[in-house]
């Protein structure tokens, strides 16, 4: 399918190996949860966030022991760490040598002297920037001046860390402008998208649960990216950060932006279902967690929209009587049973992905 979305151009920064801005492929990140100074378990997490398909991942670094174990963590992996700091610059400057990205926050990073300072070591050891705006640590001037967040107040953060960036000569750097309020987020977003051609970072901050959060990134996130704005993503929920890295694909995959894994088209079910499709689904997702392979895979349970669907699919089902009918390619392959269905539908697609033919894509950009 052709991509109906037309990216904005934005300058290319490099975080680590990862390309972002310049039309690349939009990075998906997530965040460590651990407490930073235990390593192995840091380490365990961001594998984890890795095989779940992240391309960068943020770790917090609250303090010198921290930083220490930053350095660490940094030299046991492969996939670009962003070191996040707040209040103290001097720990930026401290990992500046190992990050492959500095987060640092307008709202409390300090006075511009401390920002030069960051920017100096950033400059040194070659690393970008990503100055990081949110509505919930506003410069306290902002707050007094604005009574409240909304995307002015965030725009004008932004803008007042563009000038000093601009005053010294450093340009590699992205942003992003989070709010917990969706109407913000994305307002915000679109006025500093007509201002500057760095790479924007998105996310709506502190989201909520695994459901709310999912339902309200989907819409912020999704709608900044349906208008061509973003070049990478986080999807800030309360819950198992690899959570956040499998909705971020799924936001992708959506918007034909991206493709990593079985997509699976399913119907929600009704009277006229020849089998039980919610436990199909949920069992073949379930199977396919370790496939990384891009692959279509439609699951329709009677003969309404079946075929239809089936035929578009690289694998489909459609549900019939006495047999449901497997698709393969777009055309009639064999009769399936209830009970052999969801074993046979697994094979076909392990076998479609290791034959030497197949021309399935991984993590397609």
């Amino acid at each position: 399918m052709t991509n109906w979305i037309k990216r904005k151009p934005t300058k290319l920064v490099r975080v680590g190996n990862v390309k972002v801005g310049d039309s690349n492929p939009i990075s998906v990140q997530s965040m460590t949860n651990t407490n930073t100074c235990d390593v192995n378990g840091t380490i365990n997490q961001i594998n984890s966030l890795v095989a779940a398909g992240a391309d960068i991942v943020r770790v917090s670094v609250p303090d010198e022991d921290s930083a220490a174990a930053f350095k660490k963590i940094k030299k046991a992996v492969s996939i670009p760490l962003v070191a996040d700091i707040h209040f103290d610059y001097t720990l930026a400057i401290e990992v500046a040598d190992s990050a492959d990205c500095l987060r640092i926050n307008p709202g409390n990073i300090g006075k511009e002297k401390k920002v030069i300072e960051v920017i100096n070591a950033a400059k040194h050891n070659g690393v970008p920037i990503r100055v990081g705006v949110n509505a919930g640590s506003l410069e306290k001037d902002l707050q007094k001046k604005y009574g409240e967040p909304n995307a002015d107040a965030l725009v004008e953060s932004a803008q007042r860390h563009i000038d000093i960036l601009a005053k010294h000569d450093f340009d590699h750097y992205k942003m992003s402008l989070k709010a917990s309020n969706i109407e913000m987020t994305v307002e915000a977003y679109r006025k500093i998208s007509n201002l500057i051609d760095q790479p924007l970072h998105l996310g709506i901050t502190e989201a909520g649960s695994f459901r709310g959060g999912t339902v309200k990134s989907s819409i912020g996130v999704g709608m900044l990216l349906s208008e061509g704005i973003g070049d990478t993503i986080r999807i800030s929920l309360a819950s198992d950060p690899v959570d956040e890295i499998k909705v971020g694909w799924d936001i992708l995959k959506s918007l034909n932006l991206r493709s990593r894994g079985v997509k699976i088209i399913a119907c929600p079910s009704c009277s006229r279902q020849n089998f039980n499709v919610i436990e199909v689904v949920n069992e073949l997702e379930s199977r396919f967690e370790d496939i990384s392979e891009d692959l279509e895979v439609a699951i329709i349970g009677c003969y309404v929209n079946g075929p239809g669907e089936s035929k578009a699919a690289d694998i489909g089902l459609t549900g019939a009587s006495p047999n449901n009918l497997l698709y393969i390619n777009g055309l009639p392959s064999k009769k399936l049973t209830n009970e052999e269905l969801v074993d046979e539908i697994e094979s076909q697609v392990r076998d479609k992905i290791n034959s030497p033919s197949s021309d399935t894509i991984i993590a397609r950009g």
